[in-house]
């Protein structure tokens, strides 16, 4: 491995000197290089050579590179770093390093195979295709620097909002630390940057707002068409059950006798059935009379089909979830009275189960379930207390401490 200068005259200068001297073009460069053996500097100072420093090395692989360079400090930078990368074995050329949009395509198929939900992978392709590829497809990944980065970064945040830049420099993480895992770049460039949110305070689910009252969930539920319609929104109101999951729920998961259901399967976005989101999405659910009534009621209406669904197409298939807002919901939110200042459907599918998450949690005196957070988690599926307690913790009651501390107090030196 060494770092080399290499001088030569353009062929603009060659002309020059044989027009001066009145000789040929190749006498003229022959001169040239004479003049740049010997060290002749009256003809180098009226024809400067150019100059560049040339980096000759062998790879990990035994294969000779070439890089040039302008300046001699930029070539002995890069040769300590080829140094360490042949030493470590992690070396890929620049001229054999594969672009970001090869990366990127080797990545989602990594994704494919791993079997991620359909949804997920349309996901990240969107990234890589729409915002990734677009802006540095073409570039080599042995070229990408963490400023490079950066300034990629800052592109997304002025085109986009913030959340859905955090979540195109994701990928792009992903898609570099899957390059590094295959041996096609050294490092990950983009470890280091981010994207944060400012310390903003997330908005958390307010009822009347995000949250139906209690009197409204009672008005659309008693607006609700009869059958389908009905036992839908009351399942989805005193069950919290995600939507996917309503669409995936069979009726051999329905306990009606023992007033539970079981969360074993969901269906996405292109009526696929699937496992639940996470671990925790498998759960049971206790239900109340009323709902074990009216899905028992539902029961002799239901359309049969080889899934077995509860919730089906009319020929028993896996429903598209547009179809029950249009149907269902937002009819009956409409007829309930339960609308916005447009005379719109005020809430969307996730609202019910904010709901439940509301009742689950509020007092007794309240009307509500009065559940520690440990089974509200449980009962929402959520993988973790942190997420219930992040989303839902502000609705939990509010102790008195003062006068639990005063009442401590007393019994504490209570003679």
């Amino acid at each position: 491995m060494s770092v080399r200068k290499r001088q030569w005259h353009t062929n603009v200068q060659v002309r020059a000197l044989a027009k001066q001297l009145d000789i040929e073009i190749k006498g003229a460069r022959q001169e040239l290089a004479r003049a740049l053996r010997e060290d002749d500097t009256k003809l180098l100072d009226q024809y400067p050579p150019q100059e560049a420093w040339i980096v000759d090395y062998f790879d990990q692989n035994r294969q000779r590179t070439i890089k040039t360079f302008d300046r001699k400090k930029d070539a002995d930078s890069f040769l300590t770093t080829v140094k360490h990368e042949v030493r470590e074995g992690i070396h890929t050329p620049i001229s054999k390093s594969i672009t970001v949009a090869k990366a990127a395509e080797d990545w989602l198929g990594y994704i494919s195979g791993e079997g991620r939900e359909r949804s997920t992978y349309e996901s990240y392709s969107q990234h890589a295709r729409l915002h990734i590829v677009p802006r540095i497809g073409n570039e080599r990944l042995a070229k990408l620097t963490t400023p490079r980065i950066q300034a990629f970064r800052d592109e997304l945040i002025k085109s986009m909002s913030r959340p859905m830049a955090k979540k195109v420099l994701t990928s792009l993480k992903a898609i570099l630390k899957d390059a590094k895992r295959r041996g096609n770049v050294a490092q990950n460039v983009a470890a280091d940057v981010s994207i944060t949110s400012h310390g903003r305070i997330k908005t958390k689910p307010q009822v009347g707002r995000d949250i139906p009252t209690r009197d409204e969930i009672r008005r659309i539920i008693g607006a609700a068409q009869p059958g389908k319609g009905r036992a839908f929104l009351l399942t989805a109101a005193l069950t919290g059950m995600r939507a996917s999951e309503l669409r995936g729920l069979r009726w051999s998961d329905v306990d009606l006798n023992k007033r539970q259901i079981h969360v074993r399967q969901r269906a996405d976005h292109w009526r696929t059935i699937g496992q639940p989101k996470s671990a925790a999405g498998a759960r049971t659910i206790p239900i109340e009379d009323m709902v074990a009534n009216t899905l028992r009621e539902w029961k002799l209406q239901c359309p049969k089909g080889t899934e077995n669904l509860v919730f089906p197409t009319g020929v028993g298939t896996v429903d598209y979830l547009a179809n029950f807002m249009h149907r269902y919901v937002d009819p009956a939110m409409i007829a309930a009275g339960v609308v916005d200042s447009k005379g719109r459907a005020k809430y969307g599918m996730h609202a019910f189960r904010h709901f439940y998450a509301s009742w689950c949690i509020n007092r007794k005196a309240d009307g509500g379930l009065e559940l520690p957070p440990k089974t509200v988690q449980a009962r929402l599926g959520h993988s973790s207390i942190v997420m219930t307690l992040d989303r839902y913790g502000h609705l939990f009651p509010a102790h008195d401490d003062g006068g639990e501390l005063a009442a401590a107090a007393r019994a504490l030196f209570a003679t």
